[in-house]
């Protein structure tokens, strides 16, 4: 979650929202930041099944339109 981030960096980073909010504020920040994860999470969830279905409803128009051309063409190579 943290990427390079190592024990040292971590623990600076910690000291600097300590020292900034307070240890009063901090449970509060915690938790708002955990609300804000679970919303992007569930907005990017949203955004992929949007994506799929999408997707899914063209590429079945895209095997109907490829079906019909080829029944077509196989209706001109009969005549």
């Amino acid at each position: 979650m943290f990427g390079k981030l190592g024990l040292g960096e971590l623990l600076l980073l910690f000291g600097v929202v300590l020292l900034l909010f307070g240890p009063k504020k901090l449970p509060e920040l915690a938790r708002s930041m955990g609300q804000a994860v679970k919303e992007f999470k569930k907005g990017q969830e949203e955004i992929e099944e949007t994506l799929n279905a999408d997707v899914t409803v063209t590429e079945t128009k895209t095997t109907e339109e490829v079906k019909e051309v080829k029944e077509d063409k196989e209706t001109e190579n009969k005549q």
